[in-house]
């Protein structure tokens, strides 16, 4: 079909995938069957959806045949004009479809994930607003029925974290929250500013999938750990054990450190989740780059260092700088309400992949017809 890639191979894998499932020891292994039938249940989506494209395509091109025919009943001419612009809207919503079906998923999408917040530039304001970033993520998280697991944290004297990681678990959510991953900038008037001045200060936000032992490979001998007594904000909760752990990564110099639970032992297997974590968000932003050096997603799920969103209080707006999405609803989004920005976000993300798509199979044509 004109303008889709070859839906052949997506049949042939359905295939592969039906005498797959059909296997007596299919379940033995229940990450393979869980990944399996998901694929199994989006590829039956696209050949479904693509059958039905080709039914009103083919009514389409009956219709616009039946209009310029001089000899058709005048009555069916009548008929095909009155279905014409809703089987035109038809193929057009179709098309769309079986093209986002298409697009290769991300093969983290549906990982629970590891969120780390730092506060940025701004001093205090800045750690505040880290504080109210994780607020609104926890917001979102109850509003999704996701559940959330602090790793650790470093609490602001003046309020807010100067750092937390946690890991937040609910189904596809490396999917709807890879794209927070960058710089938030917040514009406002801190509760310390006697000349009501707008101030303006950042956080940065990683958000990694969470990876599992036989994802990441770590030798022991490649990791430093230390442990050291923990401490508490104004001595509430201060250890008297040696249980904070800090773990370096000698091959990478990734350091992260882990005192938020009063068991050594806890702290040292959360320490190695985000280690985990760390080294397969980097493994995979590596792949990425591979197939991406001729194209910049305008997105992104990676880089940290790019600014991405303001929040800008004395207005009520927010605005994403990646796709130009401006919405005058801070207080909602603030408390968790995140549907619509990650909607406009994974639409943008669409776009830009099944441009690449649709490029990629213009090269294929091309070099077949060559």
């Amino acid at each position: 079909m004109e303008g889709i890639p070859d839906i052949t191979p997506f049949r042939e894998r359905l295939k592969e995938l039906d005498t797959m499932m059909a296997a007596p020891d299919f379940f033995s292994d229940q990450r393979r069957a869980a990944k399996s039938s998901r694929e199994h249940q989006k590829l039956t989506q696209l050949v479904e959806t693509y059958e039905r494209l080709e039914a009103v395509t083919r009514d389409l091109t009956e219709s616009r045949a039946l209009l310029v025919d001089d000899s058709a009943d005048p009555d069916l001419k009548q008929l095909a004009a009155e279905e014409l612009s809703e089987l035109e809207a038809g193929e057009l919503e179709f098309r769309e479809k079986v093209l986002v079906l298409m697009i290769p998923p991300e093969p983290s999408d549906d990982r629970n994930i590891v969120v780390e917040i730092r506060g940025g530039a701004g001093g205090d304001e800045a750690n505040i607003f880290a504080g109210d970033l994780y607020r609104m993520y926890v917001r979102c998280a109850e509003n999704r029925g996701w559940s959330i697991e602090v790793m650790s944290v470093s609490e602001s004297e003046a309020g807010g974290f100067k750092e937390i990681i946690f890991l937040m678990k609910g189904e596809e959510v490396y999917k709807q929250l890879k794209y927070e991953s960058g710089v938030h900038r917040v514009q406002r008037v801190p509760a310390t500013e006697s000349q009501g001045r707008i101030h303006t200060s950042t956080a940065t936000v990683a958000v990694l999938p969470e990876a599992e032992e036989v994802d990441i490979h770590i030798d022991s001998s490649e990791l430093e750990i230390t442990v050291a007594r923990a401490s508490g904000p104004g001595g509430q909760g201060v250890n008297t054990t040696d249980s904070a752990v800090q773990i370096i990564h000698k091959p990478t110099g990734i350091i992260v450190k882990c005192s938020d639970e009063r068991s050594q032992l806890k702290n040292k297997a959360k320490a190695m989740s985000v280690l985990r974590a760390r080294l397969l968000s980097a493994k995979e932003e590596e792949e990425r780059a591979k197939y991406a050096e001729n194209r910049r997603s305008q997105v992104g799920t990676g880089d940290r260092s790019e600014r991405i969103r303001t929040y800008n209080f004395p207005q009520s707006r927010i605005t994403d700088h990646r796709i130009g999405y401006t919405a005058h609803n801070l207080d909602a989004v603030m408390d968790g309400e995140l549907a619509e920005l990650i909607e406009a976000l994974q639409k943008a993300d669409y776009e830009d992949r099944i441009q690449a798509l649709l490029e990629g199979n213009a090269q294929v044509g091309a070099t077949t017809h060559s």
